[in-house]
């Protein structure tokens, strides 16, 4: 697919056009009302294509729960499992808590892990089917909030009578820059993935305690622009972390519910990494 198309859908999911815009623009360079539509059965998510892992799977055992007042979301958890198992905060994209997140959260827990993917829109009735409107209600919330949210998550994850006490965070596009504010502001979270991610301010470099691996596309130039003086003050600071660029790939690459940008060599280069992290510092 033309990079015009997939960067003009990266502006609209990022808030930068409404849905109205967005089809108005895309059939300026598209060229017409057939071709639209051909091109949105491959710019937008298939949700039908979530479930590597599907949600009858006899390994798991899966819950929509409250794992404190106020702190809701998916847990998955192997069923067959010896002793007590470290656990993994997913932190969703900008539309929120969606088929392909819960997807995540079961591949991670046949990894062994206790998996829990947040919904930040609990405390505003939680995500709806609709995704512009959960993009605009993300939009919304107040980044002290979000941050309040991810660190009683972390907390609770942490008291949970079922882990080992290690928590780490995984994180996509939003919700891969919501895992480096964490790793920010908690010095007790045991490592951080984040996938595309806005990097924090450098002054606050100094006060990250966990491991990160960050996974970056190399056609992302809007996140990317961030990685110099990230890494600069990652460096500077002597923190332990890697950072793995994806050339060729774009934004979201790891989301194979969206044709146009899921890349399968990317995404699986860069899931046996963060599994593999996952696994040193959490067991």
């Amino acid at each position: 697919m033309d990079q015009k198309f997939i960067s003009l859908f990266d502006r609209y999911t990022h808030g930068g056009m409404s849905r109205r815009a967005f089809l108005d623009r895309l059939t300026a360079l598209a060229g017409s009302a057939a071709a639209v539509t051909a091109l949105l059965s491959v710019l937008d998510n298939n949700y039908a294509s979530a479930a590597v892992v599907p949600e009858a799977d006899s390994r798991l055992q899966l819950a929509e729960v409250e794992i404190v007042p106020g702190i809701a979301g998916y847990l998955a958890l192997p069923k067959e499992h010896t002793g007590k198992l470290p656990s993994v905060l997913i932190v969703h994209e900008n539309r929120g808590l969606n088929p392909h997140i819960k997807d995540i959260a079961r591949r991670v827990a046949l990894e062994g892990f206790l998996a829990f993917g947040a919904d930040y829109l609990a405390p505003k009735g939680g995500t709806p089917a609709d995704e512009d409107k959960a993009r605009d209600m993300i939009g919304q919330l107040l980044a002290a909030d979000v941050l309040a949210y991810s660190l009683a998550a972390a907390k609770a994850l942490r008291g949970h009578q079922g882990t080992n006490g290690k928590v780490g965070a995984l994180g996509f596009c939003w919700g891969g820059g919501q895992v480096n504010a964490l790793a920010v502001a908690d010095p007790e979270l045991s490592a951080g993935v984040a996938y595309y991610g806005m990097q924090p301010k450098g002054e606050d470099v100094a006060k990250i305690k966990a491991p990160l691996l960050l996974h970056y596309a190399g056609l992302d130039e809007r996140t990317n622009a961030g990685i110099k003086d990230f890494e600069a003050a990652l460096k500077a600071d002597t923190k332990a972390y890697e950072i793995h660029l994806y050339e060729g790939a774009n934004h979201a690459f790891n989301n194979d519910t969206n044709t146009a940008r899921y890349d399968k060599a990317a995404a699986d280069l860069a899931w046996g990494r963060t599994i593999g992290f996952l696994k040193k510092y959490l067991a």
